[in-house]
């Protein structure tokens, strides 16, 4: 199954394709979560959110997912389960519920970030190759140390003044795009 055949199922509303998502998605959604302090009933949420999530994202013809869609869609469920257990956890911690935020609102915050999420990882491919393995190893939490010998610089002072200028790169790059300032403002 490819990523265009789930894209149109969920385009179109086919049963069968979701079905195939569900089958083939489920399990590693269901594993994460359950990692993560969740339960099945999570999951089983957070698996429609993304759905739902991506579902409204296709409708827009020019949406294309340039990854693999096991990734793509993991990555919603994922930033979904954070955004949920952050709302957990203020509902457990505080003496009062709160509705914090409303399922469509919720849903509408995780478009959001993916859509930041997105620009990230596009403007993280327009960087140098360099710069972007060594941020890759930074995000990793590779030591200073251990990225010096991987990449034969001289001292960790050296990588920490690269991946420091790689950074500002990055964010000269996404600054640049017409996309971040409407990101920003939201």
């Amino acid at each position: 199954m490819d990523s265009e055949y789930f894209l149109q199922s969920i385009r179109k509303g086919d049963n069968i394709g979701i079905g195939k998502i569900y089958t083939k998605l489920y399990p590693k959604v269901k594993r994460h979560i359950i990692q993560r302090d969740g339960s099945e009933d999570d999951a089983k949420d957070i698996m429609q959110k993304a759905l739902m999530q991506l579902s409204v994202r296709a409708q827009d013809t020019n949406f294309e997912i340039s990854s693999s869609f096991d990734g793509y869609f993991m990555v919603i469920c994922k930033n979904l389960w954070i955004r949920e257990a952050k709302k957990l956890k203020l509902r457990v911690t505080n003496d009062t519920t709160l509705d914090l935020v409303s399922d469509d609102m919720d849903v509408a915050m995780s478009a959001f970030e993916q859509e930041k999420w997105e620009l990230f990882k596009e403007k993280l491919q327009e960087i140098s190759e360099n710069c972007r393995e060594l941020l890759q190893l930074f995000f990793k939490k590779v030591s200073y140390k251990q990225i010096a010998s991987l990449k034969n610089y001289a001292s960790e002072n050296t990588v920490k003044q690269r991946i420091f200028k790689c950074k500002a790169k990055l964010k000269d790059t996404i600054q640049s795009d017409r996309r971040y300032a409407d990101l920003k403002h939201f």
